[in-house]
């Protein structure tokens, strides 16, 4: 007797490692459990990273503009591709910041956040069989959605103390069945950023062996150190041919939950991505659309002021996380530090996490959780060490959840 095949939310859920199969149920993301536990303990929740402020006031004003008048008008269906004055500002937004020129009219489309571009975008080019690449930890997503076009996840490890990526393992790693290549800079959870050397070698890599490169580019404007410089993978030349940047604006302007989101490249590979995007939420976001243009055409000065911020939050988190005797890495970008649990204890970075909030109250992610099940059942493997705190939060927010987990650790 024949087998029924895996269902697709179930092959979707276990390449986000939310599959219970115990119970054939899905799982909620690790961000809502962290969140969860961090509710029910009357804790700091630093696992999901979602600023506690929200973005410039100026923004949500322009956006509850959009709302009362119409401009736009955006209270109806935008176009699928987005209005063309949201398409012109993001084509601005690259020439001015990367030197990139971009036809708004053909190599820029709109999407529901980042989240809805990675999905499209894979689905768009990962055939159900293939090979899809991806460095290790990767944002959970990625997993997902390639699970769920029925293609396979393969990773490359990124190592302490400094994450980069190993270009020779990812050459290796290619195989006649790769489609995609997945890239993360500035990174998640590492806060590591590709040098243009490595992306010009990942595109050489991705070219060579006919695969498309998805370039996920969401933390591009949280920039922590002026030497660690972000470059699109749109810059590299040769990228046009193979390679798709997404974009988005919840990360830039502190404004998460707004879900906007985009995708630049060639007019080939954006038309290509369309064709899954158009199908999914066609439209959405009028008003924010509205509102991020003109954050994306000047932002006021919030993309400096944000990063000065965040550098003290994270520079904040991580003294107090190496006194209280964890062994830290400090990012180069993004929202999160990660630090080494076997300086005071001998558990896994999950077993650590859970007691780390129903005894200390302070949430954290595993990195473990970002990871494939192999590398998770290896003991040996140093990710599985790893907890990744935020600290995109209130500074004296951070010096509350410092103080929890000092006075655990005694």
């Amino acid at each position: 007797m024949c087998s029924m095949p895996t269902p697709p939310w179930a092959r979707s859920a276990a390449g986000a490692n939310t599959y219970d199969a115990a119970t054939a149920t899905v799982l909620p993301t690790i961000y809502e459990r962290t969140t969860a536990a961090a509710m029910t303990h009357g804790g700091i929740n630093l696992g999901q990273g979602f600023p506690d402020a929200d973005g410039p006031q100026w923004l949500r004003e322009a956006a509850a503009e959009a709302i009362s008048t119409n401009a736009g008008p955006t209270n109806q269906y935008s176009p699928g591709p987005g209005f063309p004055w949201f398409r012109e500002a993001v084509a601005a937004h690259q020439r001015r910041f990367y030197g990139v020129e971009l036809d708004p009219q053909d190599q820029v489309l709109h999407t529901t956040g980042a989240t809805e571009a990675i999905a499209a975008t894979i689905l768009a080019f990962a055939p159900a069989g293939s090979e899809v690449l991806a460095f290790e930890p990767f944002y959970d997503s990625y997993g997902a959605i390639a699970a769920l076009a029925g293609a396979e996840l393969k990773t490359v490890p990124l190592r302490a103390p400094e994450f980069r990526p190993d270009i020779a393992a990812l050459e290796a790693a290619v195989t006649e069945r790769t489609s995609m290549i997945l890239v993360n800079s500035p990174h998640n959870p590492t806060g590591a950023v590709f040098t243009r050397e490595e992306l010009e070698a990942i595109v050489g890599i991705a070219a060579a062996g006919g695969a498309v490169v998805m370039s996920d580019e969401v933390y591009e404007h949280l920039m922590l150190d002026d030497a660690a410089g972000h470059s699109t993978i749109l810059s590299i030349p040769g990228a046009d041919q193979v390679a798709v940047a997404i974009g988005s604006a919840g990360k830039s302007f502190s404004v998460t939950g707004w879900k906007v989101g985009w995708v630049t490249g060639s007019a080939r590979l954006v038309n290509q991505v369309r064709g899954v995007k158009q199908f999914t939420t066609f439209c959405t976001g009028g008003a924010y659309q509205y509102a991020v243009a003109q954050g994306l055409q000047d932002d006021r000065g919030f993309f400096a002021q944000n990063q000065a911020e965040l550098r003290a939050g994270r520079d904040l988190l991580a003294a107090g996380l190496a006194e209280a005797g964890l062994r830290v890495f400090s990012p180069d970008a993004g929202y999160f530090v990660l630090a080494d649990v076997r300086g005071v204890t001998p558990k896994t970075a999950a077993e650590f996490a859970a007691e780390l909030v129903s005894a200390a109250g302070v949430g954290a992610i595993p990195v473990s959780s970002l990871t494939l099940p192999s590398t998770q059942h290896n003991p040996e493997d140093e990710l599985n060490y790893l907890l990744r705190f935020a600290f995109c939060k209130r500074h004296d927010v951070l010096a509350d959840a410092i103080g929890r987990l000092s006075d655990w650790l005694g």
